[in-house]
């Protein structure tokens, strides 16, 4: 089971490790400090990970958009109805490459409202230390999170939230626990149909997966080079470019050091997903429209081709909100939360 970065206020999630924050109890903490904090775990990992380093609409009224102040501040909060809301508890899913550290402003943000949050890491992701060269599926490299839901209490649910291929992630987690989840958001993700791989969504940029696998320069083979690629990274100046191009530069810092190779297998896996599980979840759809990861027209093709419940779309957010406006996404994550 991976690791879990989990800012919670009454109980303790079974089955997790948990690194905590603070409770909403607490004095606030600011920017700065939460980010030294989320430094240091990033540094700490970047050193356990070392020995990897080798084998590397249907719309609600209209599209919402939202401009929101971006001065982070865990005192500044969104006004939150926690009478209303029944699941208070979201499970933060990363993307490639990414780890539950990531999450660090919006799990702030989230616990401040009195909300529940969880960042988990992937198989081979964050400080999970899983050789990468080893998850070879979707179900291998999503087993934290599928090992999460298996330990809810029966009848618990909570609300996912997937970031770019973690929405593959929550996507198999709708076809597999439908009952343990109450809303699953995509965050300019791979929000795929079935018999889709997750790799589809990106072929409009980096060509068919067949050619990608025989080209591309960014391919690891940590088995050796007359075996079939591992796992994949884009080099850092190209990542600066595709991910964090409105990230302020701190988090460009943190992700430098944090970032991992991630694994191959599963983002060119077919998703089988069925109309009595998949497709009677509630999902909800966060475009961003400063995004060079995955374009403005590329979600708009999946949100058109596989219509969730609602869609929400961010200015001036490039394909990490988490970085480059977390008080814009805070805000969608708790309206959504509130639809009844």
């Amino acid at each position: 089971m991976g690791n879990s970065f989990i800012c919670m206020t009454k109980s303790k999630d079974v089955g997790s490790r948990s690194k905590r924050m603070g409770r909403s109890q607490r004095k606030p903490v600011s920017e700065e400090e939460l980010h030294l904090q989320a430094l240091s775990m990033a540094l700490q990992q970047h050193q356990f990970s070392q020995r990897f380093e080798g084998s590397m609409s249907r719309r609600i009224g209209s599209s919402r958009r939202h401009a929101v102040s971006e001065s982070f501040s865990a005192n500044k909060q969104v006004p939150v109805n926690l009478e209303n809301m029944k699941i208070k508890k979201f499970v933060l899913i990363h993307g490639e490459g990414f780890g539950a550290w990531c999450w660090y402003k919006t799990v702030a943000l989230l616990e401040e409202a009195g909300l529940l949050p969880v960042a988990l890491d992937l198989t081979a992701s964050g400080i999970d230390l899983t050789d990468t060269n080893s998850v070879s599926t979707l179900a291998d490299y999503s087993k934290p999170l599928t090992v999460y839901l298996e330990n809810l209490p029966e009848d618990e649910k909570v609300i996912l939230v997937g970031h770019s291929i973690g929405g593959a992630c929550i996507s198999y987690a709708l076809e597999h626990y439908p009952q343990k989840i109450s809303k699953a958001i995509f965050l300019c993700a791979t929000m795929v149909s079935d018999g889709q791989k997750p790799f589809d969504v990106y072929a409009d940029e980096l060509g068919s997966a067949e050619r990608f696998m025989q080209e591309s320069k960014f391919l690891i083979h940590g088995n050796g080079k007359e075996k079939p690629p591992t796992g994949f990274m884009f080099e850092k100046e190209q990542m600066k470019g595709l991910y964090f191009n409105q990230s302020p530069a701190k988090d460009v810092a943190l992700a430098m050091v944090s970032m991992r190779h991630s694994p191959l297998g599963p983002i060119m896996e077919k998703l089988s997903l069925s109309t009595d599980k998949y497709g009677t979840g509630r999902r909800f759809y966060i475009q961003t429209l400063d995004d060079r990861a995955l374009s403005p027209d590329v979600q708009e093709k999946l949100v058109r081709e596989n219509p969730p419940e609602g869609v929400f779309k961010i200015k001036g957010s490039d394909h990490c909100p988490f970085f480059s406006k977390p008080q814009s996404l805070h805000k969608i994550l708790v309206e959504i939360a509130q639809i009844p």
